[in-house]
């Protein structure tokens, strides 16, 4: 019996040969160019490298691991100015173009581009991994798609405000100005936070501020002070008199306020109980004894954390204050009004329990000799600070009323009477010429009820180097400030002062940049 051809299955099988037919034909070849994109395509990777501070957000998240931090020598790399030499180069082997990467971006140096064609030839083996600039993948401008803007922005510019007395009701006395953040205020600011760790690294001590900014946010205040003491004792303090270096680095702070980093802290120091820190920082203590004696001159911010930082290693501390109170400059230094001493209290009361002895009232060189530190202890630690005031060495600057910043501030803090004067000149533009004036201003209001106080300093407002929230207090205050002017010469007739005689400033420094003021 003869079998049925499947003439369809044939066809099918033959159909391939039809092309043999167009191997004689020449080859036409069209090029077409690419269309143009929509406004908001995500195509290639931009980044503007003088916009872009190598913060590596990008990096943290991208969650398809696309994103690599790559050094480029060339570039500035400033820890204090929160400004690394890293770039961000894209795997588009794993890259699902999200765009968190450039809604996350502090800067906004990141861009997505409308180019979305990319050809490479064999040997460019590593074509996908590309190092973003600002002109696009193939030096063409395509233009701009996705993008930051007030739709697309993961960034919260704005930081918390905090409540602080009225300059009317706090002119008069030494009370603390600000009140604190809320838990409902502290744990939004700490939200604000990228954990980029700029200001881990801007910071002289390298506090882990990303750790326990990142504890606040998790409503976990005990482990964010576990993670201050990490290398702070003086916890209480930074969180109030910080110069707060990291906020001046902190990436949000390039297109909005920083995070309030050093109100954070304190946020946190005073949220848990002084007991319950004594106990998180008890985690601490050693295991063993070392068996060695260390002597240090000096319950200053220095010596004493020199003696906890020697305490957690386990050795024997003994720290000789002349004084009869702990802190140094920290306490016969700063104004209460910005500084309790209740505060300062406790960060020495901590340092105390982790056995440190602190033996006040004795003066080395006349209650106890150097001869003597050294056969007692193993080694001896010098940490007597800063006590000095700088003179301006002009002529009548020796007058018997004519004082030094420091010392005022310290008898201040003693409650020494020093005559308070109705009338007062301040030379300087830092944080202590703000806090003697504002010192004297109080003082004034209580003993006269009124506030003449003039500070006057060499640079421009824009350059001095006290915080701008102690200028707008100083000023809200009653408190005359006067901008390019230096000091010449203190007027005195017989013997008594009259005046100060002032230099209009051009200039501070000279082409060089050294200080050579015209």
């Amino acid at each position: 019996m003869s079998k049925r051809i499947d003439w369809k299955a044939l066809g099918s099988i033959l159909s391939p040969l039809k092309n043999v037919q167009f191997l004689a034909r020449p080859a036409i070849t069209e090029s077409l160019e690419p269309r143009v994109a929509a406004p908001n395509y995500r195509g290639f990777h931009l980044n503007a490298w003088d916009e872009c501070i190598g913060c590596s957000t990008c990096q943290k998240v991208c969650d398809n691991a696309a994103i690599t931090m790559v050094k480029v020598p060339e570039l500035p790399n400033d820890p204090v100015k929160g400004v690394r030499n890293l770039r961000p180069a894209i795997d588009y082997g794993r890259c699902c173009w999200c765009a968190l990467c450039v809604d996350i971006c502090p800067t906004a140096s990141i861009s997505l581009s409308r180019e979305y064609v990319h050809t490479c030839f064999e040997e460019e083996i590593d074509s996908y991994f590309m190092l973003p600039r600002e002109q696009g993948m193939h030096g063409k401008d395509y233009g701009k798609g996705w993008a930051k803007s007030e739709d697309a922005d993961m960034v919260d510019l704005h930081r918390q405000p905090m409540e602080e007395v009225a300059p009317e009701d706090r002119v008069d006395n030494f009370e603390e100005i600000v009140a604190g953040f809320t838990r409902q205020q502290a744990i939004l600011e700490a939200s604000r936070c990228v954990q980029c760790g700029m200001c881990h690294d801007s910071c002289p001590t390298h506090m882990h501020a990303p750790e326990y900014i990142r504890a606040i946010w998790q409503d976990d205040v005990e482990e964010a002070v576990r993670q201050m003491y990490r290398s702070n004792p003086f916890s209480h303090v930074c969180g109030r008199v910080c110069t707060h270096r990291c906020e001046t680095a902190c990436s949000i702070g390039r297109r909005g306020e920083p995070i309030a980093i050093r109100w954070l802290k304190r946020y946190a120091m005073d949220a848990v109980p002084h007991e319950r820190i004594r106990e998180i920082v008890a985690e601490q203590k050693p295991q063993f004894i070392s068996g060695r004696s260390i002597g240090i001159i000096g319950a200053g911010p220095a010596g004493l954390t020199a003696a906890f930082d020697l305490a957690r290693q386990g050795h024997s501390v003994t720290v000789y204050e002349a004084l009869a109170e702990a802190g140094g400059m920290t306490r016969y230094g700063i104004p209460y009004y910005r500084l309790p001493p209740e505060a300062l209290d406790n960060d020495v009361d901590v340092i105390v329990s982790m056995g440190v002895e602190i033996r006040y009232n004795t003066r080395v060189g006349s209650d106890i000799t150097m001869e003597e530190l050294q056969r007692q202890h193993d080694a001896v630690l010098l940490a007597i600070g800063l006590q000095m005031g700088r003179s301006t060495r002009i002529p009548g600057s020796d007058h018997a009323r004519v004082f030094r910043a420091v010392d005022l501030l310290r008898m201040a803090g003693a409650g020494e009477d020093f005559e308070t004067p109705r009338q007062a000149i301040v030379i300087g533009g830092g944080n202590v010429a703000m806090d003697i004036a504002r010192t004297l201003a109080r003082l004034q209001k209580q003993h006269y009820h009124e506030v003449k106080i003039t500070v006057l300093a060499m640079e421009r407002e824009a350059d001095f180097l006290a915080d701008p929230v102690e200028i707008r207090e100083a000023r809200e205050e009653g408190i005359h400030i006067i901008d390019a002017r230096g000091p010449r010469e203190v007027m005195v007739e017989n013997d008594e002062l009259t005046g100060l005689k002032t230099w209009r400033v051009k200039a501070i420094f000279d082409e060089q940049g050294r200080f050579a003021p015209t």
